[in-house]
């Protein structure tokens, strides 16, 4: 297995060349979204109407961050169960998404959108929150303010390490 240290931009021009297993400490702007958001998202798109951010070339982090403590650029921050996006990514990727950051499993329709859309699905250790923080350098609300921890953000990250869970091939480390 490889190892790279990617921005979002490079990970866009190289993701042919990550292969399930790969490491990639990546660096850049991603998205969080979550359950709630996904829904609205999807009624967003079905009413014509201008997403929180563009999702052609973006990249969403399936996470609900704690409350920011001060001096901190956000709270804990670690990943939720992918699976529960399932629905809404298919759609996603075939409207340009190209990375989604989770853990877990996804399934065969999830799979063949992103080989369709040569798009990428990164896997984040769980149960450590804390630790993946460290790697966010800022944290900004962007929409749906009034879901709270599942609003959408705009987080930079900083080296955020990563295993790619399933490449553009298919192939993948479940």
């Amino acid at each position: 297995m490889a190892e790279f240290y990617f921005d979002t931009n490079e990970v866009l021009n190289n993701i042919q060349i990550l292969n399930a297993g790969d490491r990639v400490f990546l660096s850049g702007v991603v998205y969080t979204a979550r359950d709630a958001a996904h829904k609205r998202i999807k009624e967003m798109i079905d009413n014509n109407q201008d997403t929180p951010f563009p999702l052609n070339d973006s990249f969403v982090y399936y996470a609900g961050p704690t409350p920011t403590p001060e001096g901190l650029a956000i709270g804990s921050c670690g990943p939720t169960t992918s699976s529960r996006m399932d629905f809404y990514a298919p759609l996603f990727l075939d409207m340009g998404l190209k990375g989604m950051i989770g853990k877990g499993p996804r399934n065969q329709d999830v799979i063949d959108a992103i080989i369709r859309n040569k798009a990428i699905y990164f896997c984040a250790t769980g149960g450590a929150g804390a630790l993946a923080s460290k790697c966010i350098v800022s944290c900004d609300v962007i929409a749906f303010d009034d879901l709270g921890c599942e609003s959408v953000k705009k987080l930079v990250f900083k080296e955020f390490p990563l295993i790619v869970g399933i490449d553009s091939e298919g192939n993948t480390i479940f």
